[in-house]
């Protein structure tokens, strides 16, 4: 009779052990594995690629401290790093790399590649050099890639256009050559692309693939050829010192355009009516290029937002445009170094009087006696008339610098 009691009492003791167990297994577990050696080696091999006389004591790079777990580090190890923490028994796994512009001198190492869950990578003003490597293209969840301001070669990987998910891209004052991979003008989500100052040539391609372009900057490179197709998203362009050639007419259809610079470029004809027209645009600088006129009706029934208007260094001919009174905004006009002639019509001095802040007119061939206003302006308005062909007082200092001979005026237009 004992002994069954005290076998029952085992059974039960059994069956209630096993319902404990099986309780706890149903519990999430709290912990979670190291982070995944791959990553880690990867870690690795980009300190070795670095330079150690570049790694200052109070940099990031010196912080990575291998003897901890990346992921795990609670301290002040590892900075620019973060992670992905599963809740799972799964590896933690590498998100970002955000390194401080500290100078490192070195190479991106391929391994990079084998970082495969990054989403950001930065690396700006540093010292980087050599190219990017081609593994860049494993990046698959890749949102943001910032390398700018390094010392970067060879061409912009191709590999580039696989990552489908980057929004962000700025690989600006380096050395790239070559031109923009084809593939690069199919990233669906892309809202901004800097490509500046760099050594970068050829024509472009039609850009009307990057639909959600925001901002593009291609600026001081070497691109030629006419001006590409572009997508109406865009609300920042900057185009400057490039050789691009032919005319405007495909900026026109960029009605959210806030800030054009298409300076020092090779561009002629007009500087068309679609484009002052442009009502969300603020600043618009097409200076030192061929232009040869300036198509400027009254737009004071469209209210457009311009406010800075740049325009020197040009062929623009003729008088100056007296529609510009009707910018409702504008403030500043540069329309120096041209081939103006005429009257300064008076209503530029109504304008000094109200809104005007800064007008430059010299270097052109202007005659005639200046506006009343002109000589009655206020010491926060800045205006230069310096050589052209004005009889201008000598004591009014907006003539600064003199006037033309009248020799050279008369070789010119006829005072």
């Amino acid at each position: 009779m004992v002994k069954r009691i005290a076998t029952n009492f085992v059974s039960s003791l059994n069956s209630l052990l096993s319902i404990i167990i099986a309780t706890l297994c149903l519990i999430p577990s709290q912990t979670h594995s190291l982070t995944l050696k791959s990553d880690i080696n990867s870690l690795r091999e980009i300190t070795h690629a670095i330079d150690p006389n570049s790694v200052a004591p109070y940099s990031y790079i010196h912080s990575w401290d291998f003897r901890v777990d990346p992921c795990e580090s609670k301290g002040p190890q590892f900075l620019g790093i973060l992670c992905d923490l599963p809740l799972d028994n799964s590896s933690s796994r590498i998100t970002a790399i955000d390194l401080d512009g500290i100078g490192y001198e070195g190479f991106l190492t391929p391994a990079i590649g084998n970082l495969t869950e990054l989403t950001i990578l930065n690396i700006n003003n540093n010292k980087f050099r050599g190219p990017i490597p081609e593994t860049i293209g494993n990046l698959r969840k890749l949102t943001r890639l910032s390398v700018s301001d390094n010392f970067f070669t060879g061409v912009i990987p191709q590999e580039i256009g696989e990552l489908k998910k980057l929004e962000y891209i700025d690989l600006s004052m380096n050395r790239f050559s070559g031109t923009i991979p084809y593939d690069m003008t199919s990233l669906r989500r892309l809202t901004y692309l800097s490509l500046s100052d760099n050594n970068l040539s050829g024509r472009i391609h039609n850009l009307t693939g990057l639909w959600q372009l925001d901002t593009l900057d291609i600026s001081f490179n070497q691109f030629f050829g006419d001006l590409p197709n572009l997508p109406v998203s865009l609300r920042n362009v900057y185009f400057s010192h490039n050789i691009f050639s032919g005319h405007m007419t495909s900026l026109k259809n960029l009605i959210h355009l806030r800030w054009l610079d298409i300076s020092n470029n090779r561009l002629s004809g007009a500087i068309e009516r679609d484009i002052l027209s442009l009502r969300r645009v603020i600043h618009l600088n097409v200076s030192f290029n061929r232009f040869t006129s300036m198509d400027v009706i009254n737009y004071s029934g469209q209210r457009p937002q311009l406010h800075l208007l740049e325009a020197q260094g040009n062929n623009l001919r003729g008088n100056l445009p007296i529609n510009l009174v009707s910018f409702t905004n504008l403030t500043i006009i540069n329309l120096s170094n041209n081939q103006f002639h005429g009257l300064i019509p008076k209503e530029y001095g109504q304008k000094l009087r109200t809104l005007w802040r800064q007008l430059y007119l010299d270097h052109n061939f202007l005659t005639g006696k200046l506006p009343l206003e002109f000589t009655h302006t206020t010491t926060n308005v800045k205006v230069s008339l310096g050589n052209n062909c004005l009889k201008c007082p000598t004591n009014v200092t907006l003539c600064r610098g003199g006037q033309r001979p009248e020799t050279e005026c008369l070789g010119q237009h006829t005072i």
